[in-house]
């Protein structure tokens, strides 16, 4: 079930123009005078130039062009007019030559608006790799943390075949996970030992304050902000008071693995970072409780392939 509605949400839009282009078809089989209805089919054709672009636009004003054409070649009859029975061959090219036309534009539109956004959204994750290096430059421990963790939780995600949307969001939560460190005691963040159990709850207190400074821009990063508070929630919760098996979102699971791992190999100022392997096992043996057990063994499969490119 899960990955039926997995594959219904990664393929909603190519779903929607079929089903749009079957139930017209449907209409038409119980027409008489199928002419009069034509123009039923720039519904999908506008809809896949909406969502879809240009090239599956074009597609399907050519299936339906090919469509009616056959239905007319097998049963000329449906397209006679009252008055008289010449078969509307002209007004059948130029319904044709608009429904594709009206493909390509509607199409061309969407693709032009895609691409500002993809810019815009380029030069959004920019900022915040600019944002993330320089939030961790004061501390050498942790720099370039960020960037490291966005790059394993990217891989993890699209390892897993999620929607790309959900991933720009994940890649967006992962470069700006540790943003709330900044209302955070810099002597509390530098500080050479290990800390105790007060210093501890301060520490972790960073998710909340994260989520309070992302939400002071608004909208833009609501779908990230979830994603940063949740990222040290265990996969399951086992507190009463919070109720058992409480619901983690996927991205947060997923930057949890990620996050973890690189926290692990990475030297501190009060311990040494662990061999990558012994950080592997450790994921393994915390999987099931703390993290999510998909989002790891899609870690170790991303983590294989990255070994085997170094």
């Amino acid at each position: 079930m899960n990955k039926f509605k997995a594959f219904l949400f990664a393929h909603f839009e190519k779903i929607l123009v079929l089903t749009l282009a079957i139930l017209v078809v449907l209409i038409n089989l119980f027409v008489v005078q199928q002419l009069a209805f034509l123009n039923f089919y720039y519904l999908p054709v506008l809809v896949s130039g909406y969502v879809l672009g240009r090239k599956m636009a074009v597609l399907t004003a050519l299936f339906c062009v090919a469509l009616i054409v056959f239905s007319a070649i097998n049963n000329p009859q449906l397209f006679h007019s009252k008055d008289t029975s010449l078969f509307f061959i002209s007004d059948l090219m130029l319904w044709g030559g608009f429904l594709i036309l009206a493909g390509y534009v509607v199409g061309s539109l969407y693709q032009q608006k895609e691409k500002k956004i993809q810019e815009l959204k380029n030069a959004y994750v920019g900022v915040l790799e600019i944002l993330a290096k320089y939030l961790e430059s004061y501390d050498r421990y942790t720099r370039s943390h960020s960037l490291r963790v966005a790059d394993y939780a990217t891989s993890i995600a699209i390892a897993m075949e999620l929607p790309r949307n959900q991933v720009e969001n994940i890649k967006v939560a992962a470069l700006l996970h540790d943003i709330g460190k900044v209302e955070i005691s810099s002597d509390l963040i530098k500080k050479a030992a290990s800390l105790s159990e007060e210093e501890k709850r301060e520490m972790a207190t960073h998710t909340h304050k994260g989520v309070e400074l992302l939400s002071m821009v608004g909208p833009v990063l609501k779908d990230a902000m979830p994603i940063v508070e949740a990222h040290h929630e265990y996969f399951v919760n086992n507190r009463p008071e919070e109720g058992i098996g409480k619901q983690v979102p996927l991205g947060a699971r997923i930057l949890a693995v990620a996050d973890a791992f690189d926290a692990m190999i990475t030297d501190r100022p009060y311990r040494q970072g662990k061999p990558h392997w012994q950080a592997m096992e450790e994921l393994d043996r915390c999987s099931g409780v703390q993290f999510d057990p998909q989002v790891v063994e899609a870690f170790k499969k991303v983590y294989a392939e990255k070994a085997e490119v170094v």
